[in-house]
């Protein structure tokens, strides 16, 4: 995924976490950073819980994961209506 800035910040190695996507440099994935924003967490609150991440990294989680429901939605349209 390429966030504003142009680098790409989630990747996915199989060898990482079964392959979920992850915060490059990081074994943290993006359900992590996700779970923890449903709780009611703030970005400075995960950013205290994970402090190798950068506020880059926790909007690049949620790019991604938005992208992910529109392109699920995107090949069945009769879904999204």
């Amino acid at each position: 995924m390429k966030t504003a800035d142009g680098k790409s910040r989630i990747v996915a190695d199989p060898e990482i976490r079964f392959g979920k996507p992850t915060i490059r440099g990081t074994r943290i994935t993006v359900e992590d950073v996700l779970r923890l924003a449903s709780r009611g967490l703030s970005t400075a609150e995960i950013l205290e819980q994970y402090p190798r991440l950068t506020e880059q990294d926790v909007l690049a989680a949620n790019e991604f994961a938005a992208d992910h429901i529109r392109d699920a939605f995107t090949s069945h349209p009769e879904a999204a209506e």
